[in-house]
């Protein structure tokens, strides 16, 4: 199958409803606050409406799932859009621009298609199976750095590991301890920095479906590894790490180390 067509649509639709987010970025948000105590604002609602319009127009028969509207479909479908309309709502409340447009095609239940759009950064890192990896159209791969000892760990919320049990906060220490350097405040962004080879390795403790969606072909068309923490390709796990291919199995044997 030719996935042209999806990734151009996912890249122009992305950049658009990051235009949507930009009206509002750096100024004051009434923000709300969900169930799990995650933020939410005016422009992600409008972000994720304008995306869903852009989908039902050009592909009335696909399915969609959205992080703040839920999933449309009535029956089943082979096509499903994956839409995280603001990645990183923390970042964009306090005007610090990492925050993403996340947009995914699934087909017979694979991500295939992935977009992560930095709008106030002006970086868009895009990929569909078997076209490999671009950021800002020119293409980008996974670094070759090893060992582990010289690697950089990206992060999000470092009490949010221990928050999810004592294994989990001891994992984190464990990989913590062997990297050099260990960098904060990632989100989305994070994932996007692996894949183009600035950093080595991603990890996060706790993921919904949308925020992984498009990160795995992302970073699988880069040449790294994106799953979850047992070695598995996926985007359904609660969790999420990504690695280049030279440290993957040195990072998962650290997270799966017995005590």
């Amino acid at each position: 199958m030719d996935l042209s067509p999806f990734l151009e649509f996912a890249r122009q639709t992305a950049w658009e409803a990051g235009r949507l987010t930009l009206a509002t970025f750096e100024t004051a948000h009434d923000t709300e606050y969900k169930a799990d105590s995650s933020p939410v604002t005016v422009a992600d609602r409008a972000a994720e409406q304008f995306i869903r319009h852009r989908i039902e127009s050009a592909f009335p028969g696909h399915a969609i799932l959205g992080e703040e509207f839920g999933d449309s479909a009535e029956a089943p479908s082979s096509h499903r859009w994956i839409i995280d309309p603001i990645d990183g709502t923390k970042s964009f409340i306090c005007g610090v621009p990492i925050y993403a447009v996340l947009l995914a095609l699934e087909i017979e239940g694979e991500a295939v298609v992935g977009v992560a759009h930095f709008p106030a950064l002006d970086e868009m890192i895009s990929a569909a199976s078997g076209q490999g990896c671009f950021r800002n159209g020119r293409a980008c791969r996974v670094s070759q750095k090893a060992p582990l000892s010289k690697a950089i760990l990206a992060h999000a919320d470092t009490s949010s590991f221990a928050r999810q049990g004592a294994a989990r906060g001891a994992a984190w220490d464990r990989l913590r301890a062997a990297t050099y350097y260990n960098a904060g405040w990632c989100d989305a962004y994070g994932y996007a920095l692996v894949a183009t080879g600035r950093v080595e390795i991603m990890l996060d403790p706790v993921m919904n479906l949308w925020d992984c969606a498009p990160l795995l072909p992302i970073v699988r068309e880069a040449g790294g590894y994106f799953g979850d923490w047992q070695g598995n390709e996926r985007i359904d796990a609660g969790e999420a790490l990504a690695t280049n291919a030279r440290l993957r199995d040195e990072v998962l044997a650290l997270l799966n180390k017995a005590g």
